[in-house]
């Protein structure tokens, strides 16, 4: 949930809607962000907060010793049918939801030891052993838990003996300890231009694959569950990204430890733990329920806030004369001028014409647009800010936002301590153009399942304050991928250019972008990302609206001048696409509320509400045929998918994206059942759609054809999977580099198969 919930937005509308007239024209006049923060923050009365007090109660974040014991009881189930994953989530559960040092948490931490155990996590069920009796583990059962962690011990010096590597979790310790930092590739560089604003652009060839430039992000924030405080029933085995994921560094793990003192919020070790409190969630921790409420993007942009400090914001400040204004009047022509790191801004550009490298400078530097905001977007962001300031109060201020004076008592907030809501309103008007959604490959690990079952999901938002520099394009030149936790260093491939580094002192949480180049690139052309709206995906006119509502501009890449040059016939049959007529199989193009065949003799037509109803249902069917996969019913989900293809057909062309999920599924299936070749044709059917849908160069493409090389390995078609690896190979380079674990299974299935010739 990114934006505030809609009942605080409801009630905040409301009180726009009650300002007295001479209030409402006093606010729309306001450009400056402080002078907008203070009006908010002085048109806040009682019922405001009251009402965000209601409104956060159903995200409770409260800890609960009855919700702990059911989780736990829900766990052993799991654990009993040997569903050790299912039960470590349920005993993590419980190790939230259980009050510290009591002997509920050390059952939690015992009981999900076992489940870690059994899953060759050794190390990690050690840890929770240790838990365990630091919790208060009862003293007549501390025996088995004795004899696990002596197992434990045997097996990690069985492992150690034989030089094999452990299964461990990618969270210990020692994987955090890569020293973060931007690094932009040589041959890359910085530019400022009036109508660009800034951008980058490269100065030699570069080769599709290569990696341009890695940011790390100032902040990030875990995307939350939408239901939060809601019992789960027994049968439910779904866990949210934010039972998955460390909300430190957002690395995946079965062995969380929780904050002492709520229950949402979860680390994957006591490093990570320490690291958030002291920086920001000793202060979150308290409001944890309204930050919530409030949304994503409000939580992110007061984390910023608590991170930089009030020296750092003064600092950035004090050279600022303008707000959300670029002066570019020095310059003599529209021609590009190189930035380098560390270079003076010029007066009155609020830092927008310079590079500040990994730094808040960077952040801060970003523009807020606040002319672009209306005024009751405006209000809203400056009232949610205004009351999330006052909850902060009710605790002691921050340390980086104490008071360098030596006024009134020590811990007390100062009235210039209102800084920090008025930062927290900059942040929050940025990001709606420079948040930056985190990305994951999930896997689906269901049992039965002989191919991997993966989707991209989205786990955070960030801010990159180098990324936010790229330019869009709807069709980009680059492609990104996500490292959570501490990974292998992808810049090791090249030097970082001189200047271009930033070390940043109190960045330890290892969120970090790697761009690579998804073409050739030579010199003098610029980097450009997509911000979403993509040409493979959208049409022309759909994409230009989408940009010019969140982001300000009206976009004229050169996906969008191609797609409006063509114009005219095929745009129109281009706005229905993978849909065909029903009576000759022609492609419809769709007019006014209803889709015409494209066929010169056919005439046939059907209103666009007719379509989306028969799409809706064959929708539903996919959805139960994925529902009786989940329950390794496969046969019955095989029935219900040769159905639904066989009305998809009749209505849809192969490109079509439901077409593409049907041929999956059923390709799933039948690898279940062994069937290799029939699982085979239908991924292959599913590909036609994907690449439709993504384009020849993406990585989706290359996940299914992946897919596609195991499924004939898997049957024993040696020269059908030795065709297909080079292009799985070429595309997972491309966008994920040499280490990825993809690419070591391909190597070592070409390795085999060639052995076999």
């Amino acid at each position: 949930m990114d934006l505030p919930c809609p009942e605080w937005v409801r009630h905040v509308e409301q009180k726009w809607t009650e300002l007295k007239t001479e209030e409402t024209e006093r606010f729309c006049l306001l450009t400056d962000i402080d002078a907008i923060f203070n009006d908010g923050l002085s048109l806040i009365c009682p019922e405001d907060l009251n009402t965000l007090s209601r409104t956060s109660e159903k995200y409770s974040v409260k800890k609960s010793p009855e919700r702990a014991s059911e989780f736990r009881q829900q766990g052993n189930l799991s654990f009993k049918v040997k569903d050790y994953t299912t039960a470590a989530l349920y005993y993590s559960r419980g190790v939230c939801h259980a009050d510290k040092n009591t002997e509920e948490l050390s059952l939690c931490y015992a009981n999900r030891s076992a489940a870690l155990f059994y899953q060759g996590l050794y190390r990690e069920c050690l840890e929770d052993i240790r838990r365990s009796l630091e919790a208060g583990y009862p003293s007549h059962l501390q025996d088995k838990l004795r004899v696990r962690q002596t197992a434990c011990l045997y097996q990690l010096t069985k492992i150690e003996k034989s030089n094999q590597p452990t299964t461990n979790h990618p969270t210990s310790p020692w994987q955090k300890s890569r020293n973060t930092k931007t690094c932009i590739s040589p041959g890359v560089s910085f530019y400022f231009s009036p109508e660009k604003g800034r951008h980058i652009l490269t100065t030699e060839n570069k080769p599709a694959g290569e990696v341009v430039l890695e940011d790390e992000a100032f902040c990030c924030v875990l995307i939350p569950g939408k239901k939060l405080n809601t019992i789960i029933n027994k049968a439910e085995k779904t866990f949210n990204t934010e039972e998955r994921h460390c909300h430190h560094c957002l690395s995946q793990s079965l062995s969380f430890v929780p904050c002492p003192n709520c229950s949402y919020v979860r680390y994957c070790g006591e490093s990570c733990q320490k690291d958030a409190w002291e920086r920001w969630h000793q202060w979150e921790c308290p409001i944890g329920a309204d930050l919530l409420a409030i949304g994503v993007l409000g939580h992110l942009a007061l984390r910023v806030s608590l991170k930089a400090g009030q020296n750092q914001v003064k600092r950035v400040k004090k050279s600022t004369l303008q707000e959300d204004h670029v002066t570019c009047s020095s310059y003599k022509s529209d021609l590009p001028v190189k930035l380098n790191l560390g270079d003076p801004c010029r007066e009155s550009s609020d830092h927008t014409d310079c590079y500040h490298g990994n730094s808040y400078t960077g952040i801060y530097s970003l523009l807020p647009h606040v002319s672009h905001h209306s005024p009751c977007s405006r209000f809203l962001l400056a009232v949610t800010m205004a009351v999330l300031y006052m909850r902060l109060q009710r605790g002691p201020p921050p340390d980086l936002w104490a008071s360098c004076k030596d006024e009134g008592e020590s811990g007390t907030w100062q009235p210039e301590m209102s800084m920090l809501g008025a930062t927290a309103l900059r942040h929050m008007m940025q990001l709606r153009c420079n948040a930056q959604a985190v990305t994951a490959v999930m896997v689906k690990e269901e049992s039965g399942m002989a191919v991997q079952s993966s989707s991209e999901i989205r786990i955070a938002t960030a801010i990159f304050p180098v990324l936010s520099l790229l330019n869009h394009s709807c069709s980009p030149n680059t492609s990104i991928s996500f490292n959570t936790g501490c990974q292998t260093d992808v810049l090791s491939q090249f030097g970082c250019s001189e200047g271009h580094t930033d070390h940043p002192k109190t960045s330890q949480s290892g969120v970090t972008v790697t761009v690579r180049a998804s073409k050739d690139f030579i010199p003098g052309e610029e980097i450009l990302h997509c911000y979403g709206p993509h040409c493979s995906r959208m049409e022309v006119k759909e994409r230009q609206h989408l940009l010019l509502e969140q982001y300000y501009f009206l976009c004229n890449c050169q996906a969008c001048q191609r797609d409006l040059t063509e114009g005219g016939q095929n745009a129109k049959e281009n706005a229905a696409p993978g849909l065909k007529c029903l009576k000759c199989g022609n492609s419809l193009r769709s007019h006014m509320d209803k889709y015409m065949c494209s066929g010169p003799l056919c005439g046939h037509q059907i209103s666009s509400a007719d379509v989306q109803n028969k799409l809706k249902g064959l929708q539903c069917l996919l959805d139960e045929a994925f529902h009786l996969i989940e329950r390794d019913r496969f046969d019955e989900a095989l029935k219900i998918l040769i159905s639904d293809t066989s009305q998809t057909n009749s209505i849809l062309t192969e490109t079509h994206p439901l077409q593409g999920e049907l041929a999956d599924a059923t390709a799933r299936v039948y690898a279940t059942k062994g069937e290799w070749k029939l699982a085979a044709s239908n991924l292959k059917r599913s590909i036609v759609a994907i690449q439709a849908q993504f384009g020849e160069d993406s990585i989706e493409l290359g996940q299914q054809l992946f897919k596609l090389a195991q499924l004939h390995f898997n049957g024993g078609d040696c020269g059908e999977a030795l065709s297909v690896i080079p292009r799985a190979h070429k595309l997972l380079s491309l966008h994920c580099g040499p280490h990825c674990e993809e690419l070591q299974e391909l190597q070592e299935m070409e390795c085999c198969l060639q052995g076999l010739l």
